[in-house]
């Protein structure tokens, strides 16, 4: 926002003044004598995520494609491809979690497969393009937390085929 400023501050014609102000996150620009306003709102990334409440905590371990375990606090509803996306985990997740590619693919512990509401069509559809398919694998975007998948193990596979890619066409 800065060099905006600065830039917008090199284009005002002698007389003018630039003020700013700040409210509740956002920023106003205004020139004086002129009624122009730019707003722009501070960017939040994974701001859907919602922590979870004390003693309401449900857990998840995610096993990247080294082998790594990785165990973390979510709140109940978050979905997987949101949870390793907010922690930094390889998941692409390239269609933003529509149900449109298999780059969020996982691969479930099978003590908790059957504990996940069985797919629908579109997600069968894309688990049929995905790399390395087992038994147990689902999209990650459509997997919610729930208490029945405190604890749940999933793994990364080695590998995700990206056919939004253009280096795919």
């Amino acid at each position: 926002m800065l060099r905006n400023v600065l830039t917008l501050g090199r284009s005002l014609r002698s007389g003018q003044r630039l003020a700013i102000t700040a409210k509740n996150a956002s920023a106003q620009i205004q020139l004086q004598n002129q009624q122009r306003f730019f707003q722009m709102s501070a960017a939040v990334l994974h701001g859907h995520l919602k922590k979870p409440n004390p003693g309401e905590e449900l857990h998840i371990t995610f096993i990247t494609k080294e082998g790594d375990q990785k165990t973390f606090e979510v709140a109940e509803g978050d979905n997987l491809l949101d949870i390793a996306q907010a922690n930094h985990l390889d998941m692409e997740g390239a269609c933003g979690g529509s149900c449109a590619c298999s780059t969020c693919h996982v691969i479930v512990d099978p003590a908790y497969y059957d504990k996940i509401p069985e797919p629908d069509d579109d997600e069968n559809d894309m688990l049929d393009l995905a790399f390395g398919l087992t038994e147990t694998s689902r999209l990650g975007c459509q997997v919610h937390m729930t208490k029945e998948l405190d604890g749940v193990r999933v793994a990364l596979p080695t590998m995700t085929r990206n056919f939004l890619n253009k280096d795919m066409n």
